[in-house]
């Protein structure tokens, strides 16, 4: 039996054993739900010593007498960064690591038939003799119990663990091999079976403990079984098994149900959600059930605006979800940590492959630290290893000296815990000793003007092993919402540039940018206002322009993003210059004030290897001086050439070469000086003239599937992006995840926009955070939380000159 016990905990920012005693802080300790952040921060400009703290968490409970002669566990899913449980004023366990889950056997010191204290003291200070602290940190680690906790009754005789090994992937047929850890050597039998299940993703795990292998929902796809074995760990096998393979394109899932028996009484039972497939990285790049693939991913810290790690379920899979269906990416890097069980077991449903590792960032420390760390590895490992989605263990602490020792230990303790994956450790180094399978790389070589990425061969030791970068751009050139035009084109630029270099080696497996979104930092990192801005979204997990590059990679939806508001003023001396479009259309169709001015296509010259290439745009007169003033199309080459020259240069600063080419098209064309002035501001520089209106279309097959116009704004629309409207509450409270852009009366974000907005709530709702907000960039966010209560709800949003928007919640 299992008791999720997320509602009506005590908390205090300050710890005190007083928390032992129940009647203690009664009108002084604030009910939270967890998870739970131990403070709520601003959106940017604090001190990240507000959250180092060491506070107190209490959970009052009564115990029933049935539970007497069971084991009686709690489980703590994460909790930042050592928790100390006491039980009636007793300590009865300590955790160190704020990243991987834990679980306390309280069955020696419950009281049953009587109400109980569970008290939690939990230290968030950073620092503390564990990873990953030491030294600076590039990321903020938050504090409070702020993950899941349940209670689990058992019997004495249990499942500890269910470890699953696919075999023969590749194979018509296909074997399961299943180590079952039992808490006893008493004498059991041990049934499995093997279930395809209609709408998997709709089932709780009661649902599917307790489903009948006659319902219509599932398909038994095998079984097994062995009877009277007398060990704690037993090998069970399935053969000659037709099931489908696990991709990212195609995410196929299986249910495995183990049952564990005394005599004739089931004792047990759990349920594990599997996949078949064959990941391995090679000397030639990574393979995936046995055909090349490319990695293409991005990396992810697990953090939110004003509640730092503090998120429930549904906001975890809702960034798997923009993850794969909005950017489409294939892969991600939970960087620099394990990440919540939400976010991994939508990765699995969803299709996203899955680098993750141990805690850390730079610093090695003491051989205390060191066994911390060892002991993270080793949980992260057995917590995690039947996640299909993961395809690489990370053994090094990020961006670390090579510590040989350390690092053999680690590697070693992986492969034996899990030796169906291989390992990698990220790493900044050149030739570093290569003690695991794949050498991960933070590949920060590009800088705008060079190579994409750098050659495997100058990097690693080894070329017969695997290569993966595991982050690139990020800090080499932060860019914000609001920043000007220029500088958000180049940021995308950048991430195209290394995307279609790494495409081109064919012995890279793929890379990771950083990073998914912006984050919150020490004061010794990011733009002095406690952000590092090197997100292709912003906090709330709207697009940057650089976004677009990795959106446009797929087919799965028309991509169509314009790079410039095509403003002159937004440029110096008026001058638009080189506009992009990032699309997966076959061409681009441009028009001005309606007229048809080209057509252009994907920038192969530039851009050979990555799926689609950013489309450049660099000529928005095309044909329409030949049809406006009639000249030849090769006088119209000539005169175009030459104007866009005079852009580049100025006109005081004009080459020689382009002066002689002016003199003879004029003289050719008998053109005064004014003229060429006329035709300069007629067609390049839209000074002074008629509001210029451009379309864009998108082509595809011949067709137009989408169509952006610039033009001057005229309305201002305030468009909120929803992930849901009809909020579950399940183990705990439910979240929405509400991004808000604002747009023109064309749907084009307006990145200048700063002004507040006001946040009102009614009904069963609560807001997260402020109430009061400023876009940035055009763009913000808030989340909306469910209070326990099921009923009916609006948020509505205010602004000055716009529109009341509402969105209306139906809470469970």
């Amino acid at each position: 039996m299992r008791l999720y016990w997320n509602e009506d905990w005590g908390y205090t920012p300050i710890f005190t054993e007083k928390l032992f005693d129940p009647s203690y802080g009664k009108g002084i300790i604030e009910v939270v739900r967890l998870p739970h952040s131990n403070v709520t921060m601003p959106y940017h400009y604090f001190d990240e010593t507000c959250y180092q703290i060491i506070s107190g968490y209490r959970k009052v409970f009564f115990a029933e007498e049935a539970w007497k002669k069971k084991k009686i566990f709690i489980t703590f899913e994460g909790v930042a960064h050592v928790a100390t449980i006491y039980l009636n004023g007793t300590q009865i366990a300590e955790h160190k690591g704020g990243y991987t889950a834990f679980t306390v056997d309280l069955s020696d010191h419950i009281r049953f038939g009587e109400v109980n204290v569970l008290v939690v003291q939990v230290d968030s200070r950073e620092s503390l003799n564990i990873p990953p602290f030491g030294n600076v940190i590039d990321y903020m680690t938050y504090g409070g119990i702020y993950r899941q906790v349940y209670l689990e009754v058992k019997e004495n005789v249990y499942i500890e663990d269910v470890f699953v090994k696919t075999k023969d992937n590749l194979q018509e047929r296909k074997r399961l091999n299943t180590q079952v850890t039992i808490s006893s050597q008493k004498e059991v039998s041990v049934k499995q079976v093997l279930m395809d299940v209609t709408k998997l993703e709709e089932l709780s795990m009661e649902e599917l403990l307790s489903i009948e292998v006659t319902d219509p929902r599932l398909h038994v796809m095998g079984k097994a079984s062995l009877d009277s074995v007398a060990s704690s760990a037993i090998d069970i096998q399935m053969q000659d098994l037709c099931v489908k393979l696990w991709s990212p394109e195609q995410p196929k899932l299986y249910v495995l149900r183990t049952e564990v028996y005394v005599g004739e009484t089931k004792v047990d039972s759990k349920v594990t959600r599997i996949a078949f497939r064959e990941a391995r990285f090679a000397k030639d790049g990574f393979y995936l059930n046995g055909s090349k693939y490319k990695i293409r991913g991005l990396n992810r810290h697990q953090s939110y605006p004003y509640v730092g790690y503090a998120m429930p379920s549904s906001a975890q899979i809702n960034d798997v979800h923009i993850l794969k269906h909005e950017l489409h990416v294939n892969a991600v890097r939970t960087s620099h940590y394990p990440q919540d069980q939400a976010f991994l077991d939508a990765c699995d449903e969803q299709g996203l492959l899955v680098f993750t590792e141990l805690p850390g960032w730079q610093h090695i420390g003491d051989e205390a630290w060191k066994e911390v760390a060892v002991d993270s590895l080793k949980e992260m490992i057995l917590q995690n290893r039947n996640h299909p989605s993961i395809i690489l263990w990370g053994v090094r602490i990020n961006e670390s000296q090579d510590d040989d020792a350390f690092y053999e230990k680690t590697n070693a303790l992986a492969h034996e815990l899990d030796p169906t994956r291989q390992t990698g450790g990220v790493r900044f180094l050149q030739k570093s000793n290569l003690l695991e399978d794949v050498y991960t790389y933070n590949d920060f070589l590009h800088n705008g003007t060079n190579p994409g990425v750098e050659e495997k061969k100058k990097v690693t030791p080894d070329e017969n092993k695997g290569y993966l970068i595991s982050e690139y751009n990020g800090h080499m050139f932060p860019t914000k919402a609001f920043d000007g035009e220029e500088h958000r084109l180049e940021h995308a630029l950048r991430h195209a540039r290394v995307v279609d270099a790494y495409y081109g080696q064919h012995d890279i497996a793929g890379g990771f940018a950083w990073c998914m979104f912006d984050y919150n930092t020490h004061q010794d990192f990011g733009s002095g206002d406690r952000i590092c801005y090197h997100g292709v979204l912003d906090m709330f997990r709207n697009p940057k322009l650089a976004a677009a590059v990795y959106s446009s990679q797929s087919d799965e939806d028309v991509v169509l993003e314009i790079s410039s508001s095509m403003d002159i003023g937004e440029h110096p001396a008026c001058n638009i210059g080189t506009v992009y479009a990032f699309t997966n259309a076959d061409s681009v169709r441009v028009y001005k004030n309606d007229e048809y001015v080209r057509e252009f296509y994907p920038d192969r010259e530039m851009y050979h290897n990555m799926p689609h290439p950013p489309i450049l745009i660099d000529d928005f007169v095309g044909e329409l001086m030949e049809k406006g003033e009639g000249f030849s199309k090769s006088s119209s080459d000539q005169i175009k050439e030459v104007l866009f020259a005079v852009t580049k240069y100025g006109q005081n600063s004009l080459p020689f070469s382009y002066k002689l080419k002016m003199l003879k098209v004029m003289l050719k064309n008998k053109l005064k000086v004014e003229d060429g002035i006329n035709l300069y501001y007629k067609y390049i520089g839209n000074w002074g003239g008629k509001v210029t209106r451009y379309r864009f279309e998108a082509m595809k097959d011949g067709k137009v599937v989408k169509t952006v116009i610039k033009e001057p704004v005229t309305k201002l629309e305030l468009a909120a992006k929803v992930d849901k409207t009809i909020l579950t509450p399940g183990a705990t409270y439910d979240v929405s995840t509400v991004r808000l852009q604002m747009k023109d009366q064309n749907g084009n974000q307006l990145p200048y926009y700063q002004e507040p907005l006001m946040l009102k709530v009614s009904g069963p709702l609560e807001i997260i955070g402020p109430k009061i907000i400023s876009l940035k960039g055009g763009m913000g966010g808030t989340f909306i939380k469910t209070t326990g209560e099921p009923g009916e709800g609006t948020l509505s949003i205010y602004g000055e000159k716009i529109e009341k928007v509402e969105i209306a919640y139906q809470i469970k």
